[in-house]
């Protein structure tokens, strides 16, 4: 089954890009949206037989040239294999930017250590909301969101452990309730978003 959804997502490829045409127009002329359309490219479904008749008839082809694998085209396919597995110049300039940002509040903490001032440990609690602010936009931009969800759970969390070392000299143990509550709103948020895609 694995072997065929390559073989759809190849010809889909091919024929759309030949044809200079975005997965959003393709999506368009078939009443899909561009992100299924990519779920095809990208082999993790197939479209059913009406659609794939559709995609043929667009391009000139017939269903049975879309099921058919060619060899011409076998390039494509481990380039889309490769693109799912390689390290990409994006995660590369993520990992930099966060070290960076750490590199930063790493800093900040000698500082204050060698100026002996008030608890320097404070420093790398506060600079984790703005790490992982830079992780969200940054994920937003080149990962079209994924893991979104895991990243604004880890941000809520760490916005409550602000305030906590804030307000530490109050005991303020009510802030993990309030904490458990709001990271059961953003799971169920980012679940709901999930289900509407499908």
């Amino acid at each position: 089954m694995e072997e065929f959804k390559l073989i759809v997502a190849s010809n889909i490829i091919k024929l759309r890009t030949a044809q200079n045409m975005t997965q959003a127009e393709l999506g368009e002329k078939i009443s899909y949206s561009d992100k299924t359309i990519s779920k095809w490219e990208r082999a993790e479904s197939i479209p059913d037989t009406f659609v794939l008749k559709q995609i043929a008839d667009i391009f000139g082809v017939t269903v049975d040239f879309m099921i058919t694998s060619h060899d011409s085209w076998e390039d494509i396919e481990l380039e889309e294999q490769n693109k799912r597995t390689n390290i990409s110049i994006h995660d590369i300039i993520t990992v930099i930017t966060v070290a960076g940002e750490f590199l930063a509040a790493f800093l900040v903490y000698v500082i204050y250590w060698i100026l002996d001032l008030h608890k320097p440990w404070e420093i790398f609690v506060y600079s984790l909301p703005v790490v992982l602010t830079t992780w969200l936009v940054l994920n937003s931009i080149w990962r079209e969101g994924k893991r979104n969800g895991i990243i604004v759970a880890l941000l809520v969390l760490s916005i409550f452990a602000v305030v906590y070392v804030a307000l530490l000299a109050y005991n303020p143990w009510q802030l993990f309730i309030v904490a458990a509550i709001a990271e059961i709103i953003v799971g169920l948020s980012f679940l709901a978003v999930k289900i509407k895609r499908m």
